[in-house]
């Protein structure tokens, strides 16, 4: 559970692992504070906890990889800070992964949570959604809960709260520490996929988020990690048929934010009315689109590294982004 802020919220969080029905799992909250602001706010307060304070912010997926390192456990969970696990919610997660396999043509490594909106009753997602440009979306985000309880595959789980075999973390490699913050979990969930591991939905087990608390919703840091990182998965996972095709989907998605920034919908009019310009957001897609040609060999090496271990084909990649998938309208509009 990597932390920025620690304080209340953090405190919830904590409170709720203390509740949960198993007990044979260790809480490891990496503080990216760079002030030791976790240790200062909840000095031993929690049984369960180990903290590793760095010195600077690493990022989510390198604090992860931290605590990754850190321990020898057979399961990964990842947790925000901002959210509030029900007291059945690892319980839940690995009776599922108890129940399904980790060898064979049908490999499961990864389990998405059934993640809500805080004090709404609806959900933020059910695993996530790709499309066409790689821009991720979460799954039944605003939709009520019991309309995903019969729909066990999923793409990918919501980083926010996940859970990961470790077999399949040594295969295919930790989170990507280059991204630094937004879409980590889109590329891990990828390269798994091509790896042949894949992912279950798992209804029940229930965390309430307070979507975006610790970053904010709509943001010029936000707006300009995700366009990055969505270029960077692109490059590194996508299919040479997808490939050429993503950068037409993303002036069509382009097109879509400016549509719906005129009727005051959409992530790009809550951008504005959080008091943010949105004549800034063209030079931060330049700029994101300069940061992927200066890293474009490591990108490109990486590509190979994945399409080296494979155990799918590029038309079962296809297919597979096909089942999950959003359109370009539809991420602009959420």
């Amino acid at each position: 559970m990597p932390t920025l802020a620690a304080g209340e919220v953090l405190e919830a969080c904590l409170r709720a692992l203390e509740s949960q029905t198993v007990n044979e799992f260790e809480v490891v909250v990496i503080d990216n504070s760079g002030t030791g602001r976790v240790q200062a706010s909840h000095p031993e307060e929690f049984s369960h906890v180990r903290v590793i304070a760095n010195p600077r912010n690493v990022g989510f997926g390198a604090a992860v990889n931290q605590a990754f390192h850190a321990s020898t456990a057979p399961y990964l969970a990842t947790l925000n800070d901002d959210a509030v696990a029900d007291p059945r919610w690892l319980e839940t997660l690995l009776a599922d992964a108890d129940a399904h396999p980790r060898t064979g043509p049908l490999r499961i490594g990864m389990f998405a949570s059934e993640v809500r909106l805080a004090g709404t009753g609806k959900l933020d997602s059910a695993g996530m959604l790709i499309a066409c440009d790689g821009s991720s979306k979460q799954c039944g985000h605003g939709a009520p809960p019991g309309r995903f309880l019969e729909a066990p595959e999923a793409l990918f789980p919501s980083g926010s709260a996940a859970l990961y075999r470790r077999e399949m973390l040594e295969e295919i490699g930790l989170f990507d520490e280059t991204f630094f913050l937004y879409c980590e979990d889109t590329d891990l969930g990828l390269r798994a996929q091509w790896a042949g591991w894949g992912c279950r939905y798992v209804p029940g087990a229930v965390v309430e988020h307070r979507y975006s608390h610790s970053a904010g919703r709509a943001s010029a840091l936000k707006a300009y990690y995700v366009e990055r990182n969505r270029l960077y998965t692109v490059v590194k996972n996508f299919p040479a048929r997808m490939l050429w095709a993503a950068p037409f989907a993303s002036v069509a998605r382009y097109f879509w934010h400016v549509a719906a920034l005129a009727s005051g919908r959409g992530i790009t009019a809550e951008y504005r009315d959080e008091g943010h310009s949105p004549a800034m957001l063209p030079w931060l897609v330049i700029r994101a689109h300069l940061a992927v040609l200066f890293r474009l060999p490591a990108l490109l090496g990486a590509r190979r590294r994945i399409r080296a271990t494979r155990r799918i084909t590029a038309s079962e990649f296809r297919a597979l982004l096909a089942r999950h998938s959003i359109t370009v309208r539809q991420v602009a509009a959420l």
